[in-house]
């Protein structure tokens, strides 16, 4: 068996002219938490769906836990929380979580997925009576009452309170320390900052970043030089030392460099009334949008 909970090789999809998911190669090991970025139509969506077996590749060849994806989720060794997934409305949510334990070979007690989606005080409440967030948590329940070996989120923390959403993360991190894995997309960048073990940044289909976090923010730049410039030609900003990329709004600049303290020396030898001087590390969210040409 393989080492690698999944693996996809190559793998591409079309929708008639337009391409989802072109050449895909993608390895994620066992115990990691792995957040899928990247801009609307990108191909986050297509690329979890194929790792669920619930498409086929165009071309290339994908594989969950050794083997392929329709068989490890019919095995019960994939956890599923879709971002479009509906729910029996007229079944109280102790209910549902039982019958979908009983489908799968070794569950997790019903009420310990309950506690691990905090929602126990929602037990005794039927589906059709909760708010979004609340049915958000019923589905996170849903997706770990298998004690799955791979969970598959699509946007997991959608509609949820900040309290939901902790709860959520803390049991993804309690999962994964013993040696479950964990593939989420998300447009919260501060979270795959905050939980993710390693980013993969999609964009027109294919990889175009795979790393941890720092990695990937070092693909941009150091750090970010922000000021107020008054008066001098704001062209000459490109030519300072370390600068990699140079942004105006007004008077307010932003340069991304490489060395900051270079930057900053040539910034005060070069312009005689420089204001609010800022340096700022690159976050996620700023290498993201640099990556992907400013695509959301």
């Amino acid at each position: 068996m393989t080492g690698n909970a999944l693996e996809m090789r190559a793998v591409t999809k079309d929708y008639g002219p337009v391409t989802a998911l072109a050449g895909v190669d993608l390895d994620v090991g066992r115990g990691e938490t792995v957040a899928l970025l990247g801009p609307n139509g990108a191909g986050k969506s297509t690329l979890l769906t194929i790792a669920l077996g619930l498409r086929a590749p165009g071309s290339g060849t994908a594989r969950v836990l050794g083997r392929p994806p329709v068989e490890a989720l019919r095995a019960g060794r994939i956890g599923v929380l879709l971002q479009e997934s509906g729910l029996l409305e007229d079944v109280r949510v102790a209910d549902l979580v039982a019958a979908v334990a009983g489908m799968y070979p070794e569950p997790l007690p019903p009420r310990q997925a309950l506690r691990a989606a905090n929602i126990e005080d929602l037990a005794g409440k039927r589906v059709g009576r909760l708010s979004g967030g609340q049915r958000q948590r019923v589905r996170f329940a849903l997706c770990v009452v298998g004690d799955p070996d791979l969970l598959v989120l699509d946007e997991p923390t959608v509609g949820l309170d900040v309290e939901g959403r902790r709860a959520l993360w803390q049991e993804l991190r309690a999962r994964t320390g013993r040696g479950r894995t964990a593939v989420f997309a998300t447009h919260y960048l501060a979270e795959a900052d905050d939980y993710a073990d390693r980013v993969v940044l999609l964009a027109g289909g294919k990889v175009i970043a795979d790393g941890t976090v720092a990695t990937v923010k070092s693909l941009v730049g150091g750090s970010e030089v922000r000021c107020d410039l008054y008066g001098g030609d704001p062209s000459e900003l490109e030519i300072l030392p370390g600068v990699r990329q140079v942004s105006i709004e007004g008077r307010s600049v932003s340069l991304r460099t490489n060395d900051s303290d270079a930057t900053l020396r040539g910034l005060f030898l070069m312009y005689d009334d420089v204001r609010d001087v800022r340096v700022l590390s690159i976050d996620l969210e700023s290498a993201f949008v640099t990556l992907t040409g400013g695509q959301s």
